[in-house]
């Protein structure tokens, strides 16, 4: 079976210098695009779930769905649990086999958020998963229309604390990237990376990927942002290959062929990202 621990995926990357794509799947299309892009290119591979997608289509179905699919890969792959502040959601997800879990308490006190996140690495333990923890929230770009600032309150030293304390796996900062698709390419605290990392030696998630350009990508995974998430760019590839599918083919209503569109579309995106991540070639074949 080729899951493998997030923890065991993340910390060869952190180790070897590159970054592992973390791609948010919304459905069975998308999911089994990005598992083939990885398997194409020999690359680990973490598939992501919002707790949206989870709701929509049902915690046990969704496992179920990834276990099926994962099992004809060959090569090393986890299931995360995205941007989760529902303890409950993420009780079922651990029972039920998720590898990895983010706890967003980033709207609650950093106390608050401090506390619960412990727990929650308490909570995981036992089922040998990992826990991303993060302080500040991410700014959506299309709530907004700029990129997150790292609130100047939240020092280095508060980061540094809540990682010890909580004992987190991997840390989430906010150093300028944002949710959604940017205007500009963003401008980002790269130095707040190689900070949290030569304080702690942990790895850093690279969250609000999609838009920024392969040179940003290239620092940050060299600093230690060894997980890399994607999500929008999932997205914008799938919805806009049905689009232009419907464009293109006015009153055909074929959904296997328009699927079919989508998946390549999906699975070229993930494969470019999986490229420029630095990954593809270092999962080897499972065993």
């Amino acid at each position: 079976m080729p899951i493998a621990p997030t923890q065991e995926i993340v910390s060869r990357a952190f180790d070897q210098g590159y970054g592992v794509a973390a791609i948010n799947v919304v459905n069975d299309l998308s999911m089994a695009a990005v598992l083939a892009a990885a398997e194409e290119l020999a690359a680990p591979l973490i598939v992501q779930t919002s707790v949206k997608t989870v709701r929509s289509i049902g915690a046990e179905v969704l496992y179920a769905m990834w276990r099926a699919m994962a099992a004809q890969v060959a090569v090393p792959v986890a299931l995360h649990l995205d941007h989760c502040p529902d303890r409950a959601v993420i009780a079922t997800c651990l029972r039920l086999g998720w590898n990895s879990v983010l706890f967003d308490g980033s709207k609650l006190s950093v106390e608050e958020n401090q506390r619960q996140c412990r727990e929650v690495v308490e909570e995981a333990r036992p089922y040998g998963a990992l826990v991303e923890g993060e302080i500040e929230p991410f700014a959506r770009i299309e709530d907004t229309g700029e990129a997150g600032i790292t609130p100047p309150e939240l020092s280095l030293a508060a980061a540094v604390d809540f990682i010890r304390d909580t004992g987190v796996d991997v840390f989430a900062p906010a150093i300028g990237n944002a949710h959604g698709m940017y205007r500009a390419t963003p401008t980002l605290d790269n130095q707040r990376v190689t900070d949290i990392v030569a304080a702690t030696g942990i790895p850093v998630a690279l969250h609000g990927g999609t838009g920024m350009s392969a040179e940003q990508f290239s620092d940050l995974i060299s600093r230690g942002c060894a997980k890399v998430n994607i999500s929008t760019a999932l997205k914008i590839a799938l919805m806009s290959a049905g689009q232009a599918f419907m464009n293109d083919h006015p009153g055909a209503f074929d959904p296997p062929s328009q699927f079919a569109v989508q998946h390549a579309a999906v699975k070229e995106m993930a494969a470019n990202h999986i490229r420029m991540f630095g990954s593809d070639g270092k999962a080897g074949r499972a065993s």
